[in-house]
Parts: structure tokens; C-alpha cells; sequence
């Protein structure tokens, strides 16, 4: 891959993880979507973990 395509990656995935963020607030709201809120925070900093490794790689 590019250096512009793990770019794009990296924004994908950092835009992933603040979709699963807005997740976890619906579901502390009450509603819960497939997974618990807490679940969906462990999904945002793994998906933002490898947002950053793939934007630094």
C-alpha cells in the first residue's frame, strides 16, 4: 500500500471508532445496539489504536 492509501485507512478507521463512540453514548442512553456501551468504548480505542499505528507506519 501507499503512503496516501494507509492515509485514507488511517482516517477510516479513526472515523470507526468516533461511530462507535456515538454507539456507546446510545446505548448509555438506554438503548443498547448489539453491544453494551462499554463494549463499544473497548471497539473505539482498538480501531483509534490502529488508526494512529497505520497513520505513523
Amino acid at each position: 500500500m501507499s503512503k496516501k492509501d494507509m492515509g485514507m485507512v488511517s482516517q477510516v478507521l479513526m472515523g470507526a471508532s468516533l461511530i462507535c463512540v456515538i454507539l456507546s453514548g446510545i446505548g448509555y442512553m438506554g438503548t443498547d445496539i448489539w453491544l453494551a456501551s462499554t463494549q463499544w468504548l473497548l471497539v473505539s480505542a482498538i480501531l483509534a489504536l490502529f488508526g494512529v499505528y497505520t497513520k505513523l507506519s
